[in-house]
């Protein structure tokens, strides 16, 4: 598919002052001079608080990693998990057609977004809160079909269900992700056949789901107010960022540490010889 920078685009891009501070904090897990590995956190983190990869985006992020702005646009225009263009305000849906959800349904969940969202892939809905796409394999084809939005995965889909999760979202909930069909993670649709004993007392969601559900962490963008992921640095005892009494201290300790360490272009690294010795 054929991905080319938008032709509208707005005149300037910054992050909110946590986004930066956050942004600065990932870039200090890569060693000196490595500093452009971190381009995909910071690009996902500005698509997250514009809603799509703007031009200015790239190019902001780009600078912040001393990188040519060609190479921060041949990453943002490879990988699909970028938007190039607006997408809805509420959610933009990717559903996975791949060989195991297109057997088990994926072209059912195409025909509702096409009947509730827009004929075509990457149009905005005439209310402007939802776009959609088919997308290559997401990786959970034991739970197939599925679709990813926002952030997260919705799987064991149904054509119903699907229509369901978009009237949901219209209406401004926000509808637990995973498994939809009753299933606590990918065991046989029959029920375990092992660990059986531990059947009984689970909890209905699995740990990854019930985070997202607890700390708000879902498919709403991120504005800098929810849970940050903290450098090696900045974690504040065994437990690390996900003890909610050191949150607030910890994003204290984010914004000083990005201002006391500015981020500037690096000095480059003489690549190793590869002649034999």
């Amino acid at each position: 598919m054929l991905r080319r920078l938008h032709l509208d685009q707005p005149a300037s891009f910054a992050f909110t002052p946590d986004n930066l501070a956050w942004a600065n904090a990932q870039i200090t897990k890569y060693p000196e001079g490595r500093q452009a590995s971190a381009i995909i956190p910071l690009l996902w983190r500005a698509q997250e608080q514009e809603g799509w990869l703007t031009r200015p985006a790239i190019e902001g992020v780009a600078d912040m990693l001393g990188l040519a702005f060609m190479r921060a646009l041949e990453v943002a225009s490879f990988y699909f998990m970028f938007q190039l263009q607006p997408v809805g305000s509420v959610a933009h849906i990717q559903v996975c057609g791949t060989t195991s959800c297109m057997i088990c349904g994926a072209e059912d969940l195409v025909a509702v977004c096409q009947d509730k969202i827009a004929k075509n892939p990457h149009e905005v809905s005439a209310d402007g809160k939802f776009s959609w796409e088919e997308v290559e394999c997401l990786g959970s084809c034991s739970n197939a079909p599925m679709a990813q939005i926002g952030k997260d995965y919705y799987e064991d889909l149904t054509a119903a269900r699907m229509g369901e999760l978009i009237d949901a979202l219209a209406r401004g909930e926000v509808p637990l992700p995973g498994p939809q069909n009753g299933r606590y993670a990918a065991e046989p649709l029959s029920g375990l056949t092992t660990l059986t004993d531990y059947e009984a007392g689970k909890n209905p969601h699995n740990a990854s789901v019930q985070l997202a559900h607890d700390i708000g962490d879902t498919i709403k963008r991120i504005d800098g107010t929810e849970v940050p992921l903290l450098a090696p640095w900045q974690m504040s005892g065994p437990a690390g960022p996900t003890s909610g009494n050191t949150l607030p201290a910890a994003k204290q300790q984010a914004k000083a540490t990005s201002a006391a360490k500015p981020v500037g272009k690096s000095k480059p690294v003489a690549k190793p010889s590869l002649r034999r010795r």
